[in-house]
């Protein structure tokens, strides 16, 4: 391991846009399929590896829909949370955002609360045994209706006390911000954060339409944004979180190389981006690994990455006075490692 290396595993950090279904590696896929008597139309976990190559968001929904089939149980949903926290802990994060599609599941039979309880469960665990906070986004499909939001925000209320926030994910084109302002509104006066998947296929207007009909505390991707020099005033004026995911730009083809990267771009506007892993069983990598490949395809150096590591914390949905501890040993690790 080299010295960067080494830094960034050890770097303290947040992750701020993960989803959790996206953490599902093959051989937990195979794992699950037995355990459940679920077929998959996969004949090993090479098979399942070669099927990752894909064109475009929909090529990569489409067998991440399929992999969600064997997740069944609330041990199911435990045991996928525990891998993930535990290649988090081994990667430098300390607290984890994670975002979960409950109509993934409830539409093939799941009850919601198989689905948050074994996320809880896991939750729990993590913060005992890694010392990693975390907490739920519930991310709605826009591919689906207004009235199926809705209901899963119905479905949701037992456990509102419970999610800090909702999101909006899936298929992005044909499918704007506005498609859902109404849901989004009544999340916010139920007390809930709200961010939304806006600027990675779909235009510079779907960032704008997060902002002004969603009301959202953050931008997941926001890409497209550099396209728009008044949004890109705008994000910055307003402090908006960028949580852009470097591996899932380049496996989607949102950017054709990592060395095209706008990351640094990013930063030198003054945009508060992020670094995250989006799905990291289907993308190559979890954060780290994020943060390596951009450091060397964009030549970032430590103090990039330690602006990165701080975005993570001041873009997260923590109180002030947690953040504040974090960004205290954030700057600690900093001094240790100048």
């Amino acid at each position: 391991m080299t010295d960067l290396d080494a830094f960034i595993t050890g770097l303290p950090k947040a992750e701020l846009h993960l989803h959790i279904e996206g953490s599902l590696e093959p051989e937990l896929m195979f794992a699950l399929a037995e355990r459940n008597g679920v077929s998959i139309p996969f004949a090993s976990v090479e098979e399942v590896r070669a099927a990752y190559d894909f064109s475009n968001l929909q090529d990569f929904l489409d067998i991440y829909y399929a992999g969600a089939n064997v997740l069944l149980t609330r041990q199911d949903f435990h045991d996928l949370a525990s891998a993930y926290f535990a290649r988090a802990a081994a990667d430098g994060v300390v607290h984890a955002e994670l975002m979960f599609d409950p109509q993934t599941h409830t539409d093939r039979g799941v009850p919601f609360s198989e689905v948050i309880e074994g996320l809880l469960c896991a939750m729990e665990a993590a913060r005992a045994e890694h010392g990693i906070s975390s907490s739920l986004i519930l991310s709605f499909l826009r591919h689906l209706s207004e009235e199926a939001a809705f209901a899963t925000l119905a479905e949701a209320e037992p456990w509102l006390d419970r999610i800090e926030a909702v999101g909006l994910d899936s298929s992005e084109v044909g499918h704007p911000p506005e498609k859902f302002a109404r849901v989004f509104a009544a999340a916010r006066d139920k007390g809930l954060r709200i961010t939304a998947h806006a600027g990675e296929e779909g235009p510079p207007e779907y960032v704008h339409q997060a902002l002004d009909l969603l009301g959202v505390h953050r931008i997941d991707h926001g890409n497209r944004a550099l396209e728009d020099p008044a949004l890109i005033e705008r994000l910055v004026r307003e402090g908006m979180t960028l949580t852009v995911c470097p591996l899932s730009n380049h496996k989607l083809c949102v950017v054709d190389d990592l060395a095209d990267h706008p990351i640094d771009a990013m930063l030198a506007h003054g945009l508060k981006a992020t670094v995250n892993s989006d799905d990291p069983a289907y993308f190559g990598g979890y954060v780290a690994d994020n943060y390596r490949a951009i450091a060397m395809a964009r030549r970032l150096d430590r103090d990039a990455l330690a602006t990165l590591a701080r975005n993570s914390f001041t873009g997260s949905f923590l109180p002030d006075e947690i953040v504040a501890e974090h960004l205290d040993r954030l700057d600690a690790y900093l001094e240790a490692h100048r």
